[in-house]
Protein backbone atom coordinates (compact mmCIF):
# COMPACT_ATOMS: atom_id res chain seq x y z
CA UNK A 1 0.00 0.00 0.00
CA UNK A 2 1.35 3.61 -0.88
CA UNK A 3 0.03 6.38 1.43
CA UNK A 4 0.76 10.05 0.57
CA UNK A 5 0.15 12.78 3.32
CA UNK A 6 -0.56 16.27 2.03
CA UNK A 7 0.08 19.21 4.32
CA UNK A 8 1.36 22.79 4.12
CA UNK A 9 -0.24 26.49 3.99
CA UNK A 10 -4.06 26.88 4.41
CA UNK A 11 -4.05 28.30 0.57
CA UNK A 12 -1.46 26.81 -0.88
CA UNK A 13 -2.90 24.45 -2.85
CA UNK A 14 -3.58 21.04 -1.07
CA UNK A 15 -7.05 21.04 -2.74
CA UNK A 16 -5.91 21.05 -5.93
CA UNK A 17 -3.22 18.36 -5.42
CA UNK A 18 -5.78 16.23 -3.90
CA UNK A 19 -7.97 16.28 -7.05
CA UNK A 20 -4.83 15.36 -9.38
CA UNK A 21 -4.09 12.58 -6.58
CA UNK A 22 -7.39 11.57 -7.11
CA UNK A 23 -7.17 11.58 -10.78
CA UNK A 24 -4.64 9.62 -11.65
CA UNK A 25 -6.19 6.47 -9.09
CA UNK A 26 -5.80 7.61 -5.40
CA UNK A 27 -8.80 7.37 -3.00
CA UNK A 28 -8.17 10.68 -1.11
CA UNK A 29 -9.88 12.09 2.12
CA UNK A 30 -9.46 15.54 3.31
CA UNK A 31 -8.90 17.12 6.92
CA UNK A 32 -9.04 12.99 8.30
CA UNK A 33 -7.71 14.03 11.91
CA UNK A 34 -4.30 12.45 12.99
CA UNK A 35 -5.09 9.62 15.14
CA UNK A 36 -7.41 8.20 12.74
CA UNK A 37 -5.07 7.80 10.02
CA UNK A 38 -3.24 4.83 11.22
CA UNK A 39 -6.50 3.04 11.61
CA UNK A 40 -7.81 4.18 8.35
CA UNK A 41 -4.68 2.25 6.91
CA UNK A 42 -5.22 -0.90 8.47
CA UNK A 43 -8.79 -0.74 7.16
CA UNK A 44 -7.40 -0.09 4.25
CA UNK A 45 -4.69 -3.08 4.15
CA UNK A 46 -7.34 -5.25 4.93
CA UNK A 47 -10.20 -4.83 2.05
CA UNK A 48 -10.87 -6.48 -0.66
CA UNK A 49 -10.38 -3.75 -3.99
CA UNK A 50 -8.52 -0.74 -5.03
CA UNK A 51 -7.39 0.77 -1.57
CA UNK A 52 -3.59 0.06 -2.30
CA UNK A 53 -3.15 4.08 -3.02
CA UNK A 54 -4.16 6.40 -0.58
CA UNK A 55 -4.05 10.05 -0.12
CA UNK A 56 -5.02 11.98 3.03
CA UNK A 57 -4.90 15.71 3.81
CA UNK A 58 -3.77 16.77 6.72
CA UNK A 59 -3.59 20.23 8.12
CA UNK A 60 -4.03 23.12 10.95
CA UNK A 61 -7.94 22.80 10.33
CA UNK A 62 -7.88 19.90 12.83
CA UNK A 63 -7.00 22.43 15.82
CA UNK A 64 -5.44 20.48 18.99
CA UNK A 65 -5.67 17.35 17.04
CA UNK A 66 -3.25 18.25 14.64
CA UNK A 67 -0.19 18.12 17.64
CA UNK A 68 -0.26 14.62 17.08
CA UNK A 69 0.90 14.42 12.99
CA UNK A 70 4.26 14.07 14.19
CA UNK A 71 3.58 10.44 16.54
CA UNK A 72 1.48 9.70 13.73
CA UNK A 73 4.00 9.89 10.69
CA UNK A 74 6.43 8.26 12.97
CA UNK A 75 4.34 5.17 13.79
CA UNK A 76 3.58 5.39 9.87
CA UNK A 77 7.27 5.34 8.98
CA UNK A 78 7.76 2.63 11.19
CA UNK A 79 5.09 0.37 9.67
CA UNK A 80 5.30 1.44 6.09
CA UNK A 81 8.91 2.54 5.45
CA UNK A 82 9.06 3.96 2.34
CA UNK A 83 5.38 3.54 1.39
CA UNK A 84 4.95 6.61 2.86
CA UNK A 85 5.83 9.72 1.55
CA UNK A 86 4.72 13.39 2.52
CA UNK A 87 3.86 16.85 -0.05
CA UNK A 88 4.21 20.22 1.67
CA UNK A 89 2.62 22.99 -0.21
CA UNK A 90 3.94 26.28 0.56
CA UNK A 91 3.35 29.94 -0.43
CA UNK A 92 4.96 33.36 0.28
CA UNK A 93 3.11 35.31 3.05
CA UNK A 94 1.40 38.03 0.52
CA UNK A 95 0.61 35.82 -2.12
CA UNK A 96 -1.46 33.35 0.21
CA UNK A 97 -2.99 37.16 1.67
CA UNK A 98 -4.37 37.51 -2.41
CA UNK A 99 -5.55 34.10 -2.48
CA UNK A 100 -7.70 34.52 0.65
CA UNK A 101 -8.99 38.07 -0.35
CA UNK A 102 -9.81 36.43 -3.79
CA UNK A 103 -11.72 33.11 -2.07
CA UNK A 104 -12.95 35.39 0.86
CA UNK A 105 -12.81 32.43 2.99
CA UNK A 106 -11.84 32.63 6.52
CA UNK A 107 -8.40 31.15 8.03
CA UNK A 108 -8.46 28.49 10.32
CA UNK A 109 -5.97 30.26 12.94
CA UNK A 110 -8.42 33.63 12.15
CA UNK A 111 -10.21 33.94 15.60
CA UNK A 112 -7.16 33.76 17.36
CA UNK A 113 -5.21 36.40 15.59
CA UNK A 114 -5.77 40.09 15.16
CA UNK A 115 -5.06 39.97 11.45
CA UNK A 116 -4.63 37.49 8.35
CA UNK A 117 -0.96 37.68 7.89
CA UNK A 118 -0.53 37.25 11.90
CA UNK A 119 -2.73 34.00 11.31
CA UNK A 120 -0.26 32.99 8.51
CA UNK A 121 2.52 33.50 10.65
CA UNK A 122 1.31 31.42 13.39
CA UNK A 123 0.27 28.40 11.33
CA UNK A 124 3.91 28.70 9.25
CA UNK A 125 5.93 28.45 12.77
CA UNK A 126 3.28 25.60 13.23
CA UNK A 127 3.92 23.69 10.80
CA UNK A 128 7.98 24.31 10.47
CA UNK A 129 8.91 20.95 11.95
CA UNK A 130 6.39 18.88 9.44
CA UNK A 131 8.03 21.10 6.58
CA UNK A 132 11.30 19.69 7.59
CA UNK A 133 10.19 16.14 7.56
CA UNK A 134 8.70 16.47 4.01
CA UNK A 135 9.29 14.07 0.79
CA UNK A 136 8.44 16.47 -1.24
CA UNK A 137 8.19 20.37 -0.72
CA UNK A 138 6.43 22.52 -3.77
CA UNK A 139 6.84 26.40 -3.45
CA UNK A 140 2.99 27.40 -5.05
CA UNK A 141 3.75 31.41 -5.32
CA UNK A 142 4.35 31.83 -9.13
CA UNK A 143 2.24 28.21 -9.90
CA UNK A 144 -0.84 28.12 -11.33
CA UNK A 145 -3.42 24.87 -11.11
CA UNK A 146 -2.22 23.38 -13.83
CA UNK A 147 0.80 23.72 -13.05
CA UNK A 148 0.91 22.21 -9.37
CA UNK A 149 -0.62 19.30 -11.31
CA UNK A 150 2.03 19.07 -13.67
CA UNK A 151 4.03 18.57 -10.79
CA UNK A 152 2.16 15.89 -9.16
CA UNK A 153 1.59 13.96 -11.81
CA UNK A 154 5.01 14.14 -12.51
CA UNK A 155 5.99 12.57 -9.27
CA UNK A 156 3.51 10.02 -8.88
CA UNK A 157 2.07 8.69 -12.07
CA UNK A 158 5.56 6.23 -12.34
CA UNK A 159 5.47 4.13 -9.07
CA UNK A 160 9.41 3.54 -7.98
CA UNK A 161 9.26 3.93 -4.53
CA UNK A 162 12.78 4.17 -4.43
CA UNK A 163 14.21 6.88 -7.35
CA UNK A 164 14.87 10.11 -7.04
CA UNK A 165 12.53 12.04 -9.26
CA UNK A 166 14.32 15.32 -10.38
CA UNK A 167 12.50 18.72 -11.00
CA UNK A 168 14.02 20.48 -13.57
CA UNK A 169 12.40 24.06 -14.21
CA UNK A 170 13.16 27.70 -15.61
CA UNK A 171 12.31 30.85 -14.32
CA UNK A 172 12.83 34.84 -15.32
CA UNK A 173 14.89 36.82 -12.38
CA UNK A 174 12.88 39.54 -12.86
CA UNK A 175 9.90 37.66 -11.58
CA UNK A 176 11.65 36.30 -8.72
CA UNK A 177 14.19 33.81 -7.63
CA UNK A 178 12.35 29.89 -7.11
CA UNK A 179 12.40 29.43 -3.31
CA UNK A 180 11.61 25.88 -3.57
CA UNK A 181 15.13 25.27 -5.95
CA UNK A 182 18.20 22.81 -4.62
CA UNK A 183 20.29 24.08 -7.36
CA UNK A 184 20.00 27.16 -8.95
CA UNK A 185 22.05 28.08 -12.04
CA UNK A 186 22.15 31.78 -13.20
CA UNK A 187 22.45 31.72 -17.27
CA UNK A 188 22.04 35.53 -17.64
CA UNK A 189 25.58 35.47 -18.48
CA UNK A 190 24.83 33.51 -21.74
CA UNK A 191 23.91 35.29 -25.05
CA UNK A 192 20.62 36.70 -25.19
CA UNK A 193 18.34 35.86 -28.07
CA UNK A 194 15.92 38.82 -26.40
CA UNK A 195 17.78 41.29 -28.22
CA UNK A 196 17.43 39.28 -31.86
CA UNK A 197 13.90 41.32 -33.22
CA UNK A 198 13.42 37.41 -34.97
CA UNK A 199 14.32 35.69 -32.48
CA UNK A 200 12.43 37.88 -29.43
CA UNK A 201 9.05 36.05 -29.42
CA UNK A 202 10.15 32.88 -30.03
CA UNK A 203 10.99 30.38 -26.81
CA UNK A 204 13.31 27.96 -25.91
CA UNK A 205 11.47 25.04 -26.42
CA UNK A 206 12.33 26.08 -30.53
CA UNK A 207 15.34 25.04 -32.21
CA UNK A 208 15.65 28.34 -33.48
CA UNK A 209 16.49 29.56 -30.04
CA UNK A 210 18.45 26.82 -28.83
CA UNK A 211 21.01 26.67 -31.77
CA UNK A 212 21.51 30.28 -30.98
CA UNK A 213 22.29 30.13 -27.37
CA UNK A 214 23.96 26.75 -28.02
CA UNK A 215 26.14 28.28 -30.40
CA UNK A 216 28.09 30.20 -28.27
CA UNK A 217 31.46 28.32 -27.48
CA UNK A 218 30.71 29.07 -23.33
CA UNK A 219 27.17 28.17 -23.19
CA UNK A 220 28.45 24.61 -24.43
CA UNK A 221 30.92 24.74 -22.11
CA UNK A 222 28.81 25.66 -19.35
CA UNK A 223 26.47 22.88 -20.18
CA UNK A 224 28.99 20.22 -20.22
CA UNK A 225 29.81 21.38 -16.46
CA UNK A 226 26.38 21.38 -15.41
CA UNK A 227 25.71 17.75 -16.67
CA UNK A 228 29.54 16.85 -14.72
CA UNK A 229 28.02 18.39 -11.36
CA UNK A 230 24.98 16.40 -12.03
CA UNK A 231 26.32 13.07 -12.44
CA UNK A 232 28.36 13.22 -9.53
CA UNK A 233 25.56 15.20 -7.38
CA UNK A 234 22.68 12.93 -8.25
CA UNK A 235 23.88 9.35 -6.70
CA UNK A 236 24.41 11.15 -3.44
CA UNK A 237 21.61 12.50 -2.95
CA UNK A 238 20.21 9.43 -3.67
CA UNK A 239 22.27 7.41 -1.09
CA UNK A 240 20.87 9.81 1.36
CA UNK A 241 17.52 9.13 0.78
CA UNK A 242 16.30 12.54 -1.17
CA UNK A 243 12.93 11.69 -2.82
CA UNK A 244 13.18 15.05 -5.13
CA UNK A 245 15.72 17.36 -6.35
CA UNK A 246 14.82 20.62 -8.16
CA UNK A 247 17.07 22.06 -10.84
CA UNK A 248 16.48 25.82 -11.64
CA UNK A 249 17.83 27.78 -14.66
CA UNK A 250 17.18 31.58 -14.18
CA UNK A 251 17.47 33.97 -17.16
CA UNK A 252 16.11 37.44 -17.23
CA UNK A 253 12.68 36.88 -18.47
CA UNK A 254 12.38 32.93 -18.39
CA UNK A 255 11.44 32.26 -21.65
CA UNK A 256 15.26 31.95 -24.06
CA UNK A 257 18.25 30.75 -21.93
CA UNK A 258 17.05 29.25 -18.68
CA UNK A 259 14.33 27.40 -20.95
CA UNK A 260 17.13 25.79 -23.14
CA UNK A 261 18.77 24.75 -20.62
CA UNK A 262 16.17 23.33 -19.01
CA UNK A 263 15.35 21.39 -22.01
CA UNK A 264 18.43 20.26 -22.56
CA UNK A 265 19.40 19.09 -18.75
CA UNK A 266 16.34 17.50 -18.49
CA UNK A 267 16.48 15.37 -22.05
CA UNK A 268 20.09 14.08 -21.34
CA UNK A 269 19.45 13.13 -17.52
CA UNK A 270 16.51 11.04 -18.53
CA UNK A 271 18.61 9.47 -21.32
CA UNK A 272 20.30 8.27 -18.83
CA UNK A 273 17.67 6.63 -17.22
CA UNK A 274 16.47 9.17 -14.20
CA UNK A 275 12.94 10.07 -13.57
CA UNK A 276 12.66 13.79 -14.64
CA UNK A 277 9.64 16.31 -15.16
CA UNK A 278 10.22 19.83 -16.24
CA UNK A 279 8.50 23.21 -15.81
CA UNK A 280 8.76 26.50 -17.11
CA UNK A 281 7.56 28.98 -14.78
CA UNK A 282 7.51 31.94 -16.68
CA UNK A 283 7.64 31.19 -20.48
CA UNK A 284 3.81 32.61 -20.75
CA UNK A 285 4.20 35.74 -18.98
CA UNK A 286 4.49 38.73 -20.56
CA UNK A 287 6.69 42.13 -19.16
CA UNK A 288 4.38 44.78 -17.83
Amino acid sequence: MQLVMITGMSGSGKSTAMKVLEDIGFYCIDNLPPQLIPKFVDICEHTEGNLNRVAVAVDIRTGDLFSEIFQCLQTLKNDMHENVKVIFTEASDDVLIKRYKETRRKHPLGDRCASLREAIGLEREQLAPLRMRADYYIETSHLSAQQLGEEIRGIFLENRMDSIVVKVMSFGFKYGVSTEADLVFDVRCLPNPFYVPELKTHTGCESCVRDYVMDAPQSRELLKKIKDLLDFLIPLYIGEGKSQLVVAFGCTGGKHRSVTFAELVGDALREEGIRVYKLHRDITKTSP
